[in-house]
């Protein structure tokens, strides 16, 4: 299970809240609780995360739940983040989900614990992998595999059929970070049914999150079956992986992107490179990161441009506005789309597709002048209530307003309250990329399409570690005028993927 650093005398291992929270009675925990099971009256496995949002809003800013033994101290008031993101007391704590994804991910650099070298090592062999140049050179990769995405929706268009939201963006997404990281196109839109890849990713997130609501003493008895496709799942990745890996050392390698990096680039200081086995980790962490939680993040901001067209026909003005008749858009142009970046960040609020994360006491500490916790005492962030926090948010903080992060907006906010790709120095590596490729994404669909939604649909979400709106679909209507690039290199796909 985690781990705290290995420093001597530091607490190894999970550590149940008793351990690390001395006056841990002083914090509320649901009503009817059972011996031995703990809070689980009235909770669904399938929703665990959504099960602690609805604690949240009853008993406050700092709560806990105990199931089958352990105790978990849940924490979402902006002052209590706040407290946590000081890199000075608090660092990462790599917790039970998270923990869960070792067996396929290891030391890569989300699932790392802190004392492991390999993390500080990934770190600074690939962030150079995401500077603005590198960024600037992804960007036509980007637009290639967008226009894949328009091909498929250009003929629903046509037909005046509805598109599965979720499924497009997770093709599109993966293609994306698979071209510009590894050289490598899964083909997806070309596939009627997921690519395999997709199908062992999203089976091992599944089982991640269900080794969360299982006593573990009996998950091997109750699990059995799952496990067995688990570590099927788990080989299938390791198997696609190091053929990916394979075929780029056979060709002497490729234009400079990540996968050439972790393959041929050294620390700068030490001389040291990545392990084969540690290349491993950190592309399936790309691969499996890099495209679920963008995937989200769009999916989420479609359905809300959907069901609010005065939003949609704002953001499409803006596009129209910045690209003009440039067919398609430069790098430079799509950070000018203030508003469409607006729409993504309210999203990511009310649905950050990454939805928690943990942060552990480097020494003795006090966590906000209210609660002690000895080090490495941990607790769980749930970002979906830390964003909507009414002392930060407002009473209104369910409402969709993408003006709350206009700029007056953000510099009257206090720092810490925004939080969908973590904190401090292990926050998320591709921050940038996702959100480059989102608001392009979402500019170049705007521009092309008015997005009908299915009036019976209400939102519902689905949970395997990350999150996804379950069940979306939207029809695409094509406007007219709209500028097509100047040398069409599309392929025809009849009837690919439709």
């Amino acid at each position: 299970m985690t781990q705290a650093p290995t420093r001597t005398g530091e607490p190894k291992g999970f550590r149940s809240a008793e351990l690390g929270w001395p006056e841990l009675e002083r914090i509320p925990h649901p009503p009817r609780r059972i011996p031995l099971l703990g809070d689980v009256v009235g909770v669904n496995r399938s929703t665990p995360l959504q099960d602690s949002l609805r604690y949240a809003r009853q008993l406050g800013p700092v709560f806990r739940r105990k199931a089958f033994g352990k105790e978990f101290v849940f924490v979402w008031g902006a002052r209590h983040a706040a407290d946590l993101a000081d890199e000075a007391r608090f660092a990462k704590h790599v917790g039970l989900g998270v923990a869960n994804l070792r067996p396929v991910a290891g030391d890569g650099l989300f699932t790392a614990y802190n004392h492991e070298p390999n993390w500080q090592l990934a770190h600074e062999v690939l962030a150079p992998g995401f500077s603005r140049d590198a960024m600037a050179g992804y960007h036509p990769m980007m637009l290639d595999v967008a226009r894949r995405l328009t091909e498929h929706w250009d003929r629903a268009a046509a037909t005046g059929r509805a598109v599965d939201v979720p499924g497009d963006m997770t093709k599109l997404t993966l293609e994306t970070i698979a071209r510009t990281g590894f050289g490598h196109d899964f083909d997806s839109f070309e596939r009627s049914r997921p690519h395999p890849f997709v199908t062992a990713m999203v089976g091992t997130l599944t089982y991640a999150q269900r080794l969360n609501t299982v006593p573990f003493p009996l998950a091997p008895l109750l699990l059995r079956s799952a496990t067995r496709r688990n570590a099927a799942d788990i080989a299938h990745l390791n198997h696609t992986v190091d053929e990916l890996v394979r075929a780029r050392r056979a060709t002497g390698g490729g234009d400079g992107d990540l996968l050439d990096r972790m393959l041929e680039t050294a620390h700068p200081e030490t001389g040291e490179r990545l392990a084969p086995q540690n290349v491993r980790r950190q592309v399936i962490t790309f691969l499996v990161a890099g495209h679920e939680t963008t995937s989200g993040a769009l999916s989420f901001a479609l359905h809300y441009l959907s069901r609010h067209p005065e939003i949609a026909a704002r953001a499409r003005a803006e596009v129209d506005r910045v690209w003009g008749d440039t067919a398609e858009p430069a790098y430079e142009q799509v950070a000018r789309l203030r508003y469409v970046r607006r729409v993504l960040d309210e999203s990511l609020r009310l649905w950050p597709t990454a939805p928690a994360f943990s942060r552990e006491a480097r020494e003795d500490t006090v966590l906000a002048g209210e609660h002690p916790m000895r080090r490495g005492a941990w607790a769980l962030v749930l970002t979906p209530m830390l964003h909507r926090d009414p002392e930060v948010w407002g009473a209104d903080a369910e409402r969709f307003d993408p003006d709350r992060f206009d700029a007056r907006a953000v510099r009257s906010r206090p720092p810490h309250t925004f939080k969908p790709f973590g904190t401090g120095a292990r926050a998320c590596i591709g921050r940038q990329f996702a959100l480059h490729e989102a608001t392009l994404v979402l500019g170049l669909l705007l521009r092309r399409y008015e997005l009908r939604a299915d009036p019976a649909y209400r939102l519902r979400v689905t949970e395997r570690l990350t999150l996804m709106p379950e069940g979306l679909r939207l029809r695409p209507e094509r406007r007219t005028a709209v500028p097509e690039p100047a040398s069409d290199l599309r392929r025809p796909v009849p009837g690919a993927g439709d």
